[in-house]
């Protein structure tokens, strides 16, 4: 019985896929298995995944035909996967030995239907640690009560999906799939369903993911027309929540979180693309012609001067057209 499914996709990272695949043998057990995602990648990642796949106990290599992006290259794992327990990885991170059977035994110590963990930022020879912001840990919490509030970094604002463990149940549930075709931002809607729906999770002190900042390569490193996916994401969030029993309690937070998220990029507008800049504008003000306003405006009430001024500026444009 496979205990453990380890899922990674891998795109055009033929520099760093062997640092992954090597941490990966580091973690190997005879209940283990390793889904390793070729998401048509260009480079030489699919020569550098076929030879290791024979000295890699557990791996399998599926291979898409066409480039879908992470969150279907992930949900192509997630379908492949026969472990009563699964997490994700990235082609250009990397493990500490021996972490994977640690974090198992998290989950299976706490009997939760997800597990949350600390990780390590790497920006070349730097190294720091990234907290989930959660204060209770080691105990079983509600995912919905971590929602909240919406005024506080929370549970929701930490997205990653390879910070974690989670149970086949929620396979079963249909949580655990991610939205498909998203190039951004897909673990946005993502942790906001877990969250919401899921019945129980936990946060553990455990390092031992050692996340790669500043790749070229990477898509939050990009400028192009892929970056607006997170308004789909932030879009799917909102459209969800405004669905929930309890949306009066999550909208405020959903909608802080959507508007903290369009200042951000607006912030960094000159990375993009002239065209890709307008339509960012054009986009971030028709998503918030769809918020609901008065808690839109209990939002920008809320932020700092700084980020409330660029988005109220935003709307007024808006309002002007």
């Amino acid at each position: 019985m496979v205990k453990l499914s380890v899922i990674v996709p891998f795109y055009n990272v033929q520099a760093f896929a062997p640092d992954m695949l090597r941490s990966l043998r580091a973690n190997a057990r005879s209940d283990f298995e390793f889904i390793l995602v070729n998401d048509c990648a260009t480079d030489e990642t699919p020569e550098i995944l076929a030879r290791a796949v024979p000295d890699l106990p557990g791996a399998r290599l599926v291979s898409h035909d066409i480039n879908g992006g992470l969150a279907t290259a992930r949900n192509t794992g997630i379908d492949a996967a026969r472990g009563e327990y699964l997490t994700f990885l990235d082609g250009d991170d990397w493990l500490a030995e021996g972490y994977l059977a640690r974090l198992l035994d998290s989950i299976e110590t706490l009997g939760t239907d997800f597990v949350r963990t600390d990780h390590v930022v790497c920006h070349g020879r730097k190294r720091t640690v990234a907290r989930v912001p959660q204060g209770r840990r080691g105990m079983k919490l509600s995912p919905r009560a971590a929602i909240l509030p919406a005024d506080r970094t929370t549970s929701v604002d930490y997205p990653y999906a390879w910070a974690g463990i989670y149970h086949r149940r929620l396979v079963d549930a249909g949580l655990l799939h991610f939205p498909d075709g998203l190039r951004t931002a897909e673990d946005r809607p993502w942790i906001w369903r877990l969250h919401r729906e899921a019945e129980s999770f936990a946060v553990v002190g455990l390092l031992g993911v050692f996340y790669r900042r500043g790749v070229t390569t990477s898509l939050t490193q990009i400028g192009d027309i892929r970056q607006l996916d997170f308004i789909r994401s932030f879009d799917q969030v909102l459209a969800e929540t405004a669905a929930d029993p309890e949306a009066d309690r999550f909208l405020p937070k959903a909608v802080r979180t959507y508007c903290a998220i369009i200042a951000h990029h607006l912030n960094a507008i000159d990375r993009y693309e002239p065209a890709v800049a307008r339509k960012l504008k054009v986009m971030s003000a028709a998503a918030m012609k769809k918020m609901p306003q008065d808690v839109l405006t209990e939002a920008l009430d809320s932020m700092d001067i700084e980020r409330s001024v660029r988005l109220r500026r935003l709307r007024r444009r808006l309002v002007s057209a």
